[in-house]
């Protein structure tokens, strides 16, 4: 029963890892990744659609994204997806594909990013507390029906505590990480 707890725990944890991950990619570093529009969605035939469904999306280079549209006719809804979207920078279409520009950043576009980033990294910190918490009111609630003792309940506590510790250390790892990347220029 308990083991069965601290399973559902991990695994919860393991999730707002993965999250967390998944935030911290789509912000910008110092060299542009195409994971800046994966949050993008054009209208296809009525449909919100991933822009990475109706076209090529790549990084020619450290500043340039280009996106070639799998139909001609998509081409002015991708550019007004882009646009609307305010990933800061303006689409150029040129007719065949739309390319993305992004100018080098500024110092205090990065301080910026690193706000995001650490505003990220302390909503997966306060998730994984939250799935502590409810960790440790299941095995309070074991305690109290007297399915474990007092001592077995102080144990699976402190194994929660130190899964949890394990999980927040990995979250500040991912930050530093991060945070590094973000002000190298």
């Amino acid at each position: 029963m308990v083991n069965e707890i601290f399973e559902h725990t991990k695994e919860h944890m393991d999730k707002s890892i993965e999250a967390l991950k998944r935030d911290f990619a789509s912000l910008r570093t110092g060299k542009v990744t195409t994971s800046i529009v994966d949050n993008i969605k054009v209208d296809y035939y009525g449909t919100p659609t991933p822009l990475n469904q109706v076209g090529s999306v790549i990084a020619t280079d450290a500043t340039t994204i280009a996106i070639t549209p799998w139909e001609k006719n998509l081409l002015g809804d991708i550019e007004k997806a882009i646009q609307e979207a305010n990933i800061g920078v303006n689409p150029n279409n040129d007719g065949d594909f739309i390319k993305l520009f992004f100018p080098p950043m500024t110092s205090e576009q990065r301080q910026e990013i690193v706000k995001q980033a650490k505003a990220m990294a302390e909503n997966a910190r306060v998730a994984i507390r939250n799935i502590r918490k409810d960790a440790n009111n299941k095995i309070k609630k074991l305690e109290k029906e007297k399915e474990i003792s007092e001592d077995e309940s102080k144990k699976a506590q402190d194994e929660i505590q130190k899964i949890t510790d394990d999980h927040v250390a990995k979250v500040d790892e991912l930050f530093k990480s991060k945070e590094a990347d973000i002000l190298k220029v």
